[in-house]
């Protein structure tokens, strides 16, 4: 049975700021469970594009969001995601669906209706959770809450080489915009607005590989007394 008392550690960040995969090796680390809370946001932007729901469609898309057909797997230290049996796990990382998804985010309904699948995934051993609104939302009684965040120029950078290596074409002007404009609407959206817990701990990595990162948290998770079995 789920419990007040399983530990949660909340990543919170801007997109580009390598919260996802530190969550993702993190909890293999840990042996916990793990929740990406942005796919949530773009399964649902994808499902409403699947169905022809407007974006603007607020009791239309909470209705989806709602009855999400979706399921995460991993395999071979990767993560698929599965929308109604369909692996979608590229379709929704485009900067389309991202942009498509942030509009989403912003209506009360559907943040409500996704809110408790999000709590659900809190279960024994723990969680690792990454996305906008952990630690100030989801689980503001999380272990412990680290926020990443960097220059919105690296993030740019990070996002145009992960596209060249996928043999995607991309301009590095148009995705500093992109993501200075996702920023813009995150920051200052009425509902849930992107923001470091009170309590949370802000790490910028700009400067930081990967594995430093990791380390970093380590680190933390340690002096909080949840050591990583390694």
């Amino acid at each position: 049975m789920t419990t007040a008392q399983e530990p949660v550690l909340a990543i919170d960040g801007p997109g580009g700021a390598g919260k996802g995969t530190v969550s993702r090796l993190i909890a293999e680390r840990l042996g916990w469970h793990l929740l990406d809370s942005g796919a949530l946001y773009r399964l649902t932007a994808q499902a409403a594009a699947k169905h022809g729901v407007p974006l603007d469609d607020e009791s239309g898309l909470a209705r989806l969001a709602e009855t999400l057909d979706v399921a995460f797997l991993a395999e071979n230290g990767n993560a698929r995601v599965l929308l109604e049996g369909e692996d979608v796990s590229r379709a929704i990382r485009t900067e389309e669906v991202g942009e498509r998804a942030s509009q989403v985010a912003v209506l009360q309904r559907v943040r409500n209706a996704l809110l408790a699948r999000q709590r659900d995934f809190q279960k024994p051993p723990g969680l690792v959770a990454d996305g906008r609104d952990m630690g100030t939302v989801v689980f503001p009684q999380a272990t412990l809450k680290v926020f990443l965040t960097a220059s919105a120029q690296e993030r740019a950078r990070r996002r145009y080489l992960q596209l060249q290596e996928s043999g995607a074409n991309a301009s590095l002007s148009s995705l500093l915009k992109e993501i200075q404009a996702r920023d813009a609407r995150d920051m200052q959206r009425a509902v849930a607005p992107l923001k470091p817990a009170d309590d949370a701990i802000e790490l910028d990595t700009t400067e930081l590989s990967i594995p430093d990162v990791v380390d970093r948290i380590q680190g933390l998770l340690a002096r909080s007394g949840l050591e990583p079995s390694v």
